[in-house]
């Protein structure tokens, strides 16, 4: 059965991030995720999960100046120290919120003038990532952007990123498996479920090509579900599009995959 996951840094917007736990659970999730806890205590965050009887199923590590546009560490060269502080912060948040699973990103690369250093940084640092969420029983989860929305950012391919993963040599590092990058940058998403199924340990949706709720686009959303699960897929897929008015009113879709609203 499919079940899905409120990504609260985008869903909910018009309302302060603590209080979109609240609305989260008014409409019927189960489940969120979201990018930065940062701002916040993990005994603030801990507290909106509970009352609302919601599962976290994922946290970013802190990615740097994200107004000004930065995505991440790994894969930068001159940004070791930086990197090795946002795992080690993300491990706390995640430990401290029952959260399983760290997205790691990457970091744009553009502007590095050698590919061959930054492949072998972001391996050497995934791998003390993926060694310091181990023991705190994590996963990492690696995940590919498009090149239309988040230009020069080290991977935006699936099976590249496969392989990267595969020179890690951890098995608590899986890919992360975005429906709306996945499908600008490669398509053929039922076939790619069915033939990376074991490959990815998180699952992300919105509709192609505006980013909007997944009942809009070029994609049919019911077949695809059908095909995580017959992939065996049964992890919350994570809500990550942009609602294109107040988020309840768009949740027309979701109704067969929330809980009864009393």
């Amino acid at each position: 059965m499919t079940r899905i996951a409120a990504n609260l840094s985008m869903l909910f917007t018009d309302a302060p991030f603590l209080d979109r736990f609240d609305r989260a659970g008014a409409a019927g999730f189960e489940a969120v995720e979201f990018l930065f806890p940062y701002d916040h205590p993990i005994a603030e965050v801990k507290t909106r999960l509970d009352r609302n009887g919601l599962r976290l199923t994922l946290i970013n590590a802190p990615a740097g100046d994200w107004a000004a546009g930065e995505r991440g560490f790994a894969a930068r060269p001159a940004k070791r120290a930086e990197f090795r502080a946002s795992v080690e912060q993300a491990v706390t948040y995640a430990k401290g919120l029952g959260c399983p699973r760290i997205h790691v990103m990457s970091g744009i690369t553009a502007d590095e003038p050698d590919r061959a250093a930054c492949e072998a940084v972001w391996i050497r640092n995934m791998r003390e990532a993926a060694d310091m969420a181990a023991a705190a029983d994590l996963s990492v989860s690696i995940e590919p952007l498009n090149s239309r929305d988040v230009a020069g950012y080290f991977i935006a391919h699936q099976d590249p990123t496969l392989a990267l993963i595969g020179q890690l040599d951890r098995r608590n590092v899986l890919l992360q498996f975005d429906v709306y990058h996945t499908q600008i940058m490669d398509g053929d998403i039922i076939r790619r479920i069915e033939r990376l199924r074991g490959a990815y340990g998180h699952v992300q949706i919105a509709g192609v090509p505006d980013r909007h709720e997944p009942d809009t686009g070029e994609l049919a959303y019911p077949e695809i579900f059908a095909a995580f699960e017959r992939a065996g897929f049964t992890e919350p897929l994570g809500c990550e599009y942009n609602p294109r008015g107040r988020t309840e009113d768009g949740l027309g879709w979701a109704a067969p995959y929330l809980r009864p609203v009393l």
